[in-house]
């Protein structure tokens, strides 16, 4: 099992179109080895967000009947080299794998599908493809805290929360959902 500190550097980077097809690819190749343990399978993150700069990393989350079976699945996922990631994060897995070649790197995010409906990385995503103000004020703060935080991933991360809490609370509000902390994705006070 690899540690959350071992993410590298951040290099954020223009959105590049080549993110949806290596994501097609990816998926394909998923579905393939995880069957039907694999009930929902989506683009996440910034490079499924046209216009956003972004590492260059395909998040994908993925749905599991339930936690044991997510274990299962990445298990399964194994072959294809991926690499179970200790987070700290409740009610999911992750796993992470980089291409043969040592280029593209992928993260997979496996949760219960009780749960998927209000995941906060598809509610972002989503209000992010509906509101291109709210894209390019997150790429200005990417590029500045990855400026700044160039060798502390974590810390690189942590500092986008406040911007990241916004977004969640307003997506959360559109579909009438109670707002949640998404550090600890517990209801807020």
């Amino acid at each position: 099992m690899l540690d959350i500190e071992a993410l590298g550097r951040v290099d954020v980077v223009p959105y590049d179109p080549a993110w949806r097809s290596a994501y097609a690819e990816e998926r394909s190749a998923i579905m393939g080895v995880g069957g039907s343990a694999v009930l929902e399978l989506e683009h996440i993150g910034s490079t499924a967000v046209p216009g956003l700069w972004a590492k260059p990393i395909i998040d994908m989350m993925a749905a599991a009947a339930d936690l044991g079976a997510a274990l299962a699945l990445a298990s399964r996922l194994a072959a294809r080299g991926y690499q179970l990631i200790e987070t700290g994060m409740t009610d999911r897995l992750f796993l992470r794998r980089r291409a043969e070649d040592g280029g593209q790197i992928y993260q997979l995010h496996i949760v219960e599908r009780s749960a998927w409906d209000e995941r906060k990385e598809r509610l972002m995503r989503d209000h992010l493809l509906q509101h291109p103000d709210a894209v390019a004020a997150y790429s200005a703060l990417k590029v500045r805290l990855a400026s700044q935080y160039a060798e502390e991933s974590l810390a690189y991360t942590k500092a986008k929360t406040a911007f990241i809490q916004g977004l969640v609370d307003k997506a959360r509000a559109d579909l009438g959902l109670a707002s949640i902390d998404v550090w600890t994705e517990q209801p807020r006070a």
